[in-house]
């Protein structure tokens, strides 16, 4: 079985629109982006375009990669106190700071917005569920895919994906392995599992020694080739001998920007 995202985010989408009109104002979601990155301009325009179609305003922010660290935390605290925007993120990765060698503090970043206003579930403390997480329950969910009580290996545990979404898992009664670039064997790990999912952003790691012919894998990675987009899964290699996969392009992907708007509009509903 092929687990597409398609028909996961129009759903969603649906109940979205409904959801947002019986709000009676425009949310607004602000983006920080700093710089000019490709793949992260693809991501913002994708952004729009989907809260356009639900009637949610996305105002974006973009600053030159010359600006400072103190620059851009006052930016984010303009934002912070502007009652007109409803959610913030901050397009990760950050670049390279001005007089910094090791570049923007992120971390610190990130937890400078205010949690009421916090979309992408990041600031310490938040009770949002990053959207990549939210996005992996909900495919999981759709699909009719257990996770109580089942094994699942989460390969990768950035920030951003792995670690959310192991502990997301968690608290749904999976017992997790948490591998990262300092686990022996995860290869070994991962094949007795029921559950695989990949979060490296390395095409092709995920090879047939990580799975077996019972298991449900989850690509969350994301890779430019020279002429196309693929996942952290050997996808071509391991379709026919899995339980079911999530392809990319096509899977968590287009899943992510539906629930980051399910994250701005239960902040909407929360902060009323």
């Amino acid at each position: 079985m092929i687990l597409y995202g398609a028909p996961v985010k129009e759903k969603i989408k649906e109940d979205l629109i409904r959801r947002v009109k019986k709000l009676g104002c425009k949310p607004c979601l602000a983006i920080v982006q700093v710089g000019d990155r490709p793949d992260s301009s693809i991501y913002i325009k994708n952004k729009r375009k989907f809260g356009e179609e639900i009637g949610v305003e996305v105002l974006l922010k973009n600053f030159n990669e010359d600006i400072t660290e103190k620059e851009l935390i006052e930016e984010i605290k303009k934002l912070n106190g502007d009652k007109s925007v409803d959610g913030i993120i901050v397009q990760l990765p950050l670049p390279a700071c001005a007089g910094r060698s090791k570049g923007f503090d992120s971390e610190k970043i990130i937890n400078l917005i205010d949690k009421r206003k916090d979309v992408d579930g990041l600031v310490s403390g938040s009770g949002i569920i990053p959207a990549t997480a939210r996005a992996v329950i909900s495919l999981l969910n759709f699909y009719n895919f257990e996770i109580k009580d089942k094994k699942a290996a989460v390969i990768g545990q950035s920030i951003l994906a792995g670690k959310p979404i192991a502990d997301e898992l968690e608290k749904r009664g999976a017992k997790v392995f948490r591998c990262d670039i300092n686990t022996k064997n995860p290869e070994k790990i991962a094949k007795k599992c029921d559950l695989l999912i990949s979060a490296v952003g390395k095409a092709g790691i995920i090879t047939e020694k990580f799975i077996n012919p019972e298991q449900v894998v989850i690509d969350v990675g994301i890779n430019k080739m020279k002429d196309r987009i693929v996942g952290d899964v050997d996808f071509t290699e391991l379709v026919n001998k899995l339980k079911a996969i999530s392809p990319v392009p096509g899977g968590i992907g287009p899943l992510t920007i539906a629930c980051l708007f399910q994250n701005l509009s239960d902040l909407c509903y929360y902060n009323l």
